[in-house]
């Protein structure tokens, strides 16, 4: 049984988001950054202010999936190239820690990417270090091409 081959990216984090930027300008109320690309991963961070905290403290889940759909959707262009029209199936999320405010990064992998649908991880974590407060699973559908 021969081992399986990495997802090899096509776009670099710099490539990705100033795509991302010139098809979605919205985009950029999330304050959101992609960090790095490697094979069948990325890491997305995002600036955290008042406005994305909730009563006791604590950050929003909204702000958290937000967070979460825009790695899955950043890591599958990079993984794809540039199709904007890629578009979120379904996404699942755990909140499993209370985050204190401060900036969080996601770490998102690419569990399948076949030529319709793409399924990836996703794992926020507090910038600053310290135990996941959330985990997501997001499947993408993806437009026939030419």
């Amino acid at each position: 049984m021969s081992a399986a081959k990495p997802f090899e990216p096509v776009m670099t984090a710099a490539e990705v988001e100033n795509f991302v930027m010139a098809v979605f300008p919205q985009s950029d109320i999330y304050r959101w950054f992609a960090k790095d690309v490697r094979p069948g991963e990325i890491s997305v961070g995002m600036r955290i202010s008042d406005q994305d905290l909730r009563p006791g403290g604590t950050i929003s889940g909204p702000t958290m999936f937000a967070l979460a759909d825009v790695t899955a959707y950043l890591l599958i262009l990079a993984h794809i190239g540039e199709v904007a029209l890629a578009v979120t199936t379904s996404l699942t999320i755990n909140f499993l820690n209370k985050p204190e405010p401060g900036d969080l990064v996601a770490h998102g992998r690419l569990i399948k990417l076949g030529k319709r649908l793409a399924v990836c991880e996703v794992h926020i974590e507090p910038e600053s270090g310290g135990p996941m407060v959330a985990q997501a699973t997001a499947t993408y559908s993806i437009p026939p091409r030419g």
